[in-house]
Parts: C-alpha cells; sequence; structure tokens
C-alpha cells in the first residue's frame, strides 16, 4: 500500500486521528479499493470509530502493489498519533504526506515532506489484524435530531472534562436539554450534588423528530471527539436514537468477535466528490429487563446499561464536484489545533 496526501487535506487526515486518538488506544489501519481506513475501538468495546478516505482524497493511492494481497495492521495509536502531533506545524510547514505500508519488514512508513527540503520520516511497527467491522443501521431509530456541529459544540462546554456521561432529551416546548448524568443512588442522597443543564431551542435544529419525555444517556468522552472533527470541517450533525432498555440484533461488530451493543456515527459525502468518512460509535452492552432487575457489571467510564438505547451521531457533507487540477481540500482550515 502507497498513498500520498498533499496540501490542506494533511491537515485533515491529521484532525481525523486526533479526533480518534480520544476514543481508542489502537488504531487499525486497513487499504481499501474504494479507500484508507482507519478504525479504532475502545478498551471497553463501547465505542467504535472508522474514517474512510477515498482515493480521490489522495494525490496518488495504491491499495497493493501487482500481485499483493490487500493488508490489515494494527497499531498503537500513541505512535500514529506522534506523526501528526502538531496541527499547527502540520498547516505552516507541511506540504505532503507519503504513506507506505510492507509487510516484509512490518513497517509502516510515515514520511512528512516540509518547506525546504526537510523529510522527516517515522517507521512504526505494526501487527496483522482481523477486520474490524461494526454493523449498525441508523434507520431502525425513529428518533433523528439534526443540527450544525457548532450549535452542540457549544452546548457541552460548559460541561466539565470529567464529566462521564451526559443525557439527552426532548423537554417543554420542544426543547432539546443536555444535562450532567447522575446516578439513581446520588440523586436520592441528601447530600446535594452540582447538576449541569444547557437548554436549545427548536429553531437551532435543522430537523428535531422526538417527542416530548424521550431521552437517552450517553459517554460524553466520545461524543467530544466527534464533534471536534465535525466542527472543524463545518459539518451538521445527526443524532438517531431510540428509547432506552433494549437493544437491537444489528447492532454488533462484524469480523472481530465483539459481543458489544453500540451507538453509532456514521459520516457520508456525495458519491462524485472527495470523501472522509468518519463512523463512531457508542456500545452501552446488553439491556433487558431481567438485567435492571440485577445489578448491572459495570464497565468503568461507561453509564448503566439500563440506561441506554442504540444512538446514532451522523453528519453529512454536500457533494463536491471535483474541479481539474489538484485535490480539493475537504475542510477548511480552522485556527488552533483542534
Amino acid at each position: 500500500m502507497k498513498c500520498l496526501v498533499t496540501g490542506g487535506n494533511v491537515k485533515v487526515l491529521g484532525k481525523a486521528v486526533h479526533s480518534l486518538s480520544r476514543i481508542g488506544d489502537e488504531l487499525y489501519l486497513e487499504p481499501l479499493e474504494d479507500g484508507l481506513s482507519l478504525r479504532t475501538v475502545n478498551s471497553s468495546r463501547s465505542a467504535y470509530a472508522c474514517f474512510l478516505f477515498a482515493p480521490l482524497f489522495f494525490q496518488q493511492y495504491q491499495a497493493a502493489t501487482p500481485g499483493q494481497d490487500l493488508l490489515r495492521c494494527k497499531i498503537l495509536m500513541k505512535s500514529f498519533l506522534s506523526v501528526f502531533r502538531s496541527l499547527a506545524m502540520l498547516e505552516k510547514t507541511v506540504e505532503k504526506c507519503c504513506i507506505s505500508l510492507n509487510d516484509r519488514n512490518s513497517r509502516l512508513v510515515v514520511q512528512l515532506h516540509c518547506k525546504y527540503g526537510v523529510r522527516k520520516t517515522h517507521n512504526l511497527s505494526f501487527q496483522d489484524c482481523e477486520s474490524l467491522q461494526a454493523v449498525f443501521d441508523p434507520s431502525l431509530c425513529p428518533h433523528v435530531l439534526r443540527a450544525p456541529a457548532r450549535i452542540l459544540g457549544e452546548a457541552i462546554l460548559p460541561f466539565p472534562p470529567t464529566l462521564a456521561e451526559v443525557t439527552l432529551g426532548i423537554g417543554r416546548g420542544r426543547r432539546v436539554i443536555l444535562r450532567s448524568y447522575l446516578e439513581e443512588e446520588a440523586a436520592d442522597s441528601t447530600v446535594k450534588a452540582m447538576v449541569t443543564e444547557m437548554s436549545i431551542g427548536e429553531e437551532d435544529f435543522q430537523q428535531l423528530q422526538a417527542p416530548e419525555g424521550v431521552a437517552i444517556t450517553f459517554c460524553l468522552k466520545e461524543f467530544r471527539g466527534l464533534l471536534s472533527f465535525a466542527e472543524s470541517a463545518h459539518l451538521p450533525l445527526s443524532v438517531h436514537f431510540d428509547a432506552p432498555g433494549s437493544t437491537s440484533h444489528l447492532d454488533d461488530f462484524a469480523s472481530d468477535d465483539i459481543d458489544s451493543y453500540m451507538i453509532a456515527m456514521e459520516t457520508t459525502v456525495g458519491s462524485e466528490g472527495p470523501r472522509a468518512l468518519p463512523s463512531i460509535s457508542l456500545s452501552p452492552g446488553p439491556a433487558s429487563e431481567e438485567e435492571d432487575e440485577a445489578e448491572p457489571s459495570t464497565v468503568p467510564g461507561t453509564p448503566p446499561p439500563k440506561k441506554f438505547r442504540s444512538l446514532f451521531f451522523g453528519s453529512i457533507l454536500a457533494p463536491v464536484h471535483s474541479p481539474q487540477g489538484p485535490n480539493p481540500v475537504l475542510a477548511e482550515d480552522s485556527d488552533g489545533e483542534g
């Protein structure tokens, strides 16, 4: 496998890596005929994310050399993130990035071509692995919210960075409420706990298809990771969810023997233009009425299973018609490192 990223797309790739690093400790890299896939899953198998960069995103893209099988590899996220650590440096000094994968020496080579002829080469060790893929269907969720990522990004700013979960619900006047999640024991105790709540009017949403009173709790850390990319690319965000308390049989991982249920985000773009397709999913684990009565087994960093139902995050980028000449940049550069 060999691919070449040029211009502002190098920073877009860097932002995607930063977003993935907020979810998992390992990066699954898979060159496909329809693009380069970067995926990760967190240690508790409760969050999954995928970015698919189509061949048009690259100046050059070769999934495999003639006679060579398509490779799949797993690498430490920390190692890959070190290549794109400074987004400001990528924007100011890096002109192109070459990524190659060779199974003969089990090395992933990432080379940054900088200004004034400077080249920085990173030789990263990897392991062969199975394909990591999540199976989900947002159409099974009857409730849909759609708004610019900026709106939701500003709404979660008041919540402390250490907050693990947040509850999203529809309140009176069809206002969308984001509220810090409290365990039932903490809510019933005599000790007062601080609760943060944000309210967003229906007029701020491009689509609001959910009845008053419906609510769902999900992990906030992974949601922040999604928003960091969506905001920088100026993408609208779609949230698909159902009622808490049960899960769908379609929510599962394929080809990786993971028995988790999931929440998922999928980003798509028109078929005629270059694509960067981030998918993110958060999994609460199986939940049933019987499990509600018993004390559930808990995983650090995840809310109680009985509070959850499938939740899908998605964003749509309008089709881009590629002009003749260099590849267009997928997202506008933003100030700071995002």
